[in-house]
């Protein structure tokens, strides 16, 4: 039976999801000082290779899509049979990532355009950019998921776990003329279809496809695991479930079928493990953890490369911090006041943006009279369009490519985020008629419920 409510376990699998992608993104980041007193970032998978397995342990984003899928199905469900619209819904949703999102890209670029005025050396200038835009990735593909969520739920609706199945094996032909033929740009593709899949069976599992008996999940995680070992030991794809420069082909960009059978592997193994953690978060200290978390996600999410900054300038740029061969055991002992040293930055950062982020969630642009849904939606998706483009754009060259100010992408986010909230302030409480859960959560968290 499907587990009505909210579940405390999907909101578990969010908190963790973001904890491990802060902690992976710090883990592999190592700062090197040279002779000449610049600063250089290698890259720790490239550079010493066998940590590429460890991408296995950091790799979780299937866990926040599952538990996005999951939980946009009840949203969906309950804002439809309030009346809600889907433009609203949509709008809704989307304005509770952009907004956040939108205030860290401003003021990273107010910063890339004084560095570019001040005379800011490029190189250094293009690395702390793609540093802050590293985990952008994930943001026009949930937009993208979220935009198209009253469909897939349609979807679902009618055929069930048929879904995701089929989705699966249209990636891994997608995955075949990618790989195999060399069609330029269809691969691409695989971002909506292979998380897509994950999102779907979020689906699956809320209404009871999965869970209810204890095959299902087994066959979800055996197979899952087998295909995976397969595809990487006799198949072309590399064991890194994070991108290596220079690796083709490459398990995330776009997603592969490598990446698509551990996202099931994982689906699995949550659904084994559900009952014993949903035990463990009956403890009320546990859950307050995991409500805490959650509220922060999206303040964890975006800004947790900033502590990185902040230590390279106070111990790096100063020549304070230990210079151990990178990679080297001195170096891995290293690791552990370093984590430690970020965590704390970030504890700062949080409480310091706590506030904002508070008043972004609790943002209410205003009901206007065509709150039904009756007036034009082309803002709404034009925006999102924009939206999408322009985060994009910074994922895959970060917020000052070049060692440039880039400023067409900064006017599309702009322009996009407005258009987005100006759609949702007429459609979005209608939307929010159906909605469940408390103003303030953190956006991650509010997005997914």
């Amino acid at each position: 039976m499907p587990v009505m409510g909210r579940d405390r376990y999907v909101d578990f699998l969010r908190a963790w999801a973001i904890l491990l992608v802060v902690l992976g993104h710090w883990l592999i980041t190592g700062l090197v000082r040279d002779p000449d007193g610049e600063i250089s970032a290698p890259e720790l998978l490239a550079t010493v290779p066998w940590t590429q397995w460890l991408t296995m342990g950091f790799q979780v984003m299937p866990l926040f899509f599952l538990a996005g899928g999951y939980a946009a199905g009840g949203s969906w469900t309950r804002a439809r049979a309030a009346g809600g619209t889907a433009a609203g819904w949509v709008g809704q949703r989307a304005v509770r990532l952009l907004l956040p999102a939108g205030v860290y890209s401003g003021l990273v670029l107010v910063a890339v355009g004084v560095c570019s005025v001040v005379g800011v050396d490029p190189f250094t200038l293009a690395l702390v950019g793609w540093a802050m835009a590293m985990q952008f990735w994930f943001l026009p593909v949930y937009l993208l998921l979220s935009a198209l969520t009253p469909g897939m739920h349609a979807l679902h609706r009618r055929w069930g776990a048929r879904v995701p199945a089929g989705m699966g094996a249209v990636a891994l032909l997608i995955g075949v003329l990618d790989v195999a033929m060399d069609v330029p740009y269809v691969g691409a593709l695989n971002y909506v279809l292979v998380w897509g899949v994950v999102y779907q069976l979020g689906f699956c599992w809320r209404d009871g496809l999965l869970g209810g008996s204890r095959p299902v999940p087994v066959g979800l995680a055996l197979g899952g695991g087998v295909g995976f070992a397969a595809l990487v030991g006799l198949g072309p794809f590399p064991v890194s479930l994070i991108l290596v420069t220079g690796q083709d082909p490459s398990n995330t960009n776009p997603p592969s079928a490598a990446m698509l059978a551990w996202g099931v592997a994982q689906v699995g193994l949550c659904l084994l493990v559900a009952p014993a953690a949903r035990r463990v978060l009956e403890q009320e200290r546990v859950w307050h953890a995991v409500r805490v978390t959650g509220a922060a996600s999206m303040t964890l999410y975006l800004w947790h490369m900033l502590p990185v900054l902040v230590i390279a300038a106070a111990f790096y740029l100063t020549g304070l911090a230990p210079q151990p061969a990178f990679g080297s055991a001195a170096w891995w002992g290293w690791r552990v006041p370093w984590l430690l040293v970020l965590g704390v930055v970030l504890v700062g950062v949080v409480r310091v943006l706590w506030p904002l982020e508070r008043r972004l969630a609790a943002l209410d642009l205003g009901a206007r009279p065509d709150a039904s849904g009756l007036g034009p939606t082309w803002p709404l998706w034009a925006g999102l369009g924009l939206s999408v483009w322009a985060l994009t754009y910074f994922a895959g060259h970060g917020f000052a490519h070049g060692g440039r100010f880039p400023v067409w992408p900064a006017v599309a986010l702009g322009v996009g985020t407005v258009l987005v909230a100006c759609r949702w302030g007429t459609a979005g409480r209608a939307a929010g008629k159906g909605r469940t859960g408390l103003r303030g959560e953190g956006a991650l968290e509010e997005a997914a419920s």
